[in-house]
């Protein structure tokens, strides 16, 4: 007699609690991991550190970061996280509070509450402070037009600089919608919209949708970029094509560095030097896009969704590398690829902040969403079946 016994190994898959975890431990890691050598070119760290990043590293300016930015004293480096984890972790709070999908009003009724009205641990400042007084010109615009201002909310985004401010801080949006990239989609454009117009805006959404396809049971690096083709706009889909067809050429980030950016290069309107932005700049567009998303999305490929190598090259490729490496930290954890557990220790440690506690929130919330979300479901196909005459 054969004997029929499927001998296959049996590949875990991660479940929704560990895809959530990781993706926002993650993104938290790949943030601090970028802080330091943020703004500078692969050559420039190359130098500064004496060879390629291979994990936490101290200030760019060391014991004088205090005063080498007058504009900007932040202790970026040894392992803080900078504004783009507060900006997340702020929106989990919001989806704690609201327990349900989220539009632009939750950024105007909750969001800007929250970075106004309540004093925080920030870490690069090393000290407690209200939000505000970290977060970039860019995110004070929501506090500024929301509160001050009592523009729609829906509305509010129009006018700011178009960057990657709201985009940064969507993985929140991504994993309440896991496994609907168009839901997620939909939801991060309506967040967004209080924040950023133009391509800005549209990265939010492309962002969010990559990571709940990432939790996709099946998903893999190839899948989640299919997903964010499916769904991107105007130059922001031509951005992602044009990276992700250079990316698949490399397995390593050292040769796809400069390949990677060339390709972004022709729809980036900040121009070759991060520091010195070019006279069109962050202007709206529906020819551009932001520079990190598809830089994410191409060293995922690169990286074979591995976080290790996905956020390394992130965090090499400098120039906004803080925010490339959040997203794709986010995406790799999202697809079931946790950090280095000594990293996420060493980060949480030295910005003194929970990394878990984030995600046990929103892991709850995003079961109690889809609880919802069923019924609603459920509810509409009655009426629907009523009304097209077909018996309940």
């Amino acid at each position: 007699m054969t004997d029929t016994t499927d001998t296959t190994p049996r590949v875990r898959r991660p479940t929704l609690d560990e895809r959530i975890t990781a993706s926002l431990v993650g993104a938290a890691v790949g943030d601090a991991l970028g802080g330091p050598v943020e703004g500078w070119t692969p050559e420039q760290i190359a130098e500064r550190h004496g060879g390629r990043i291979n994990g936490i590293v101290g200030p760019w300016h060391g014991d004088d970061w205090r005063t080498a930015r007058p504009i900007a004293p932040y202790h970026k480096g040894d392992g803080h996280v900078t504004d783009d984890t507060l900006m997340t972790h702020a929106l989990v709070r919001v989806y704690a509070t609201v327990r349900d999908h989220l539009d632009a009003y939750a950024v105007a009724d909750h969001l800007v509450p929250d970075l106004m009205g309540t004093p925080r641990w920030i870490p690069e400042l090393e000290a407690e402070a209200l939000p505000l007084q970290r977060i970039f010109l860019a995110e004070k615009w929501l506090v500024a037009r929301l509160h001050y201002g009592h523009v729609d909310p829906r509305e509010a985004g129009s006018g700011n600089i178009v960057n990657c401010g709201a985009a940064m801080y969507m993985a929140p949006v991504g994993l309440v919608n896991a496994a609907d990239p168009r839901a997620a989609y939909a939801e991060a454009l309506d967040v967004a919209g209080a924040h950023q117009s133009s391509y800005g805006r549209e990265a939010a959404g492309v962002f969010a949708a990559a990571v709940a396809a990432a939790c996709s049971p099946e998903a893999s690096p190839a899948s989640v970029v299919d997903a964010c083709l499916g769904l991107a706009k105007d130059g922001t889909r031509a951005a992602i094509e044009a990276v992700c067809e250079v990316a698949v050429r490399h397995q390593d980030f050292e040769t796809a560095l400069r390949p990677l950016r060339e390709a972004v290069a022709p729809f980036d309107t900040v121009g070759p030097d991060y520091r010195a932005p070019s006279l069109g700049a962050r202007r709206p567009s529906r020819l551009h896009a932001i520079e990190e998303l598809p830089i994410a999305l191409g060293m995922l490929l690169v990286g074979a969704g591995d976080y290790r190598r996905t956020v390394l090259g992130a965090v090499n490729y400098g120039r906004d590398c803080d925010s490339i490496a959040t997203m794709g930290g986010a995406i790799a954890g999202a697809l079931g690829s946790e950090p280095p557990e000594a990293w996420a220790k060493q980060v949480a440690e030295a910005s003194r902040l929970d990394l878990h506690a984030p995600a046990e929130l929103l892991a709850a919330v995003a079961r109690e969403v889809f609880a919802r979300d069923q019924e609603r479901q459920a509810a509409h196909a009655d009426a629907f079946q009523l009304l097209a005459g077909d018996p309940v």
